[in-house]
């Protein structure tokens, strides 16, 4: 097993691009997208099942070395902070295979 940073965000489908090129740009070496999630938050609830990107939300995890994390972290802030969404951080075990 390997210590990695596990970084989830979620957050409107039509940032996905900036948000994963911010990603790549810190040096991650992959991530998931799953896009179209639902829930319910700050803005209230967001459904899947609207006719543009504008309303709906996607998912990304990362699995990486902390100091990519903090990287991501400190581009995706702003983006967050103007847009909505949310960035959790948490620590995480890579299993090796």
């Amino acid at each position: 097993m390997e210590a990695v940073k596990r970084l989830e965000i979620v957050a409107d489908s039509v940032e996905l691009p900036e948000l994963l090129d911010i990603v790549e740009q810190a040096g991650a070496s992959g991530y998931t997208v799953i896009r179209e999630v639902q829930g319910k938050g700050g803005r209230g609830l967001r459904s899947n099942d609207t006719v543009t990107d504008v309303f709906k939300n996607s998912y990304i995890l990362v699995a990486c070395p902390a100091d990519v994390a903090l990287r991501i972290v400190e581009k995706v802030r702003p983006v967050l902070k103007h847009y909505g969404g949310i960035c959790l951080l948490s620590d995480a075990q890579y299993i090796l295979h």
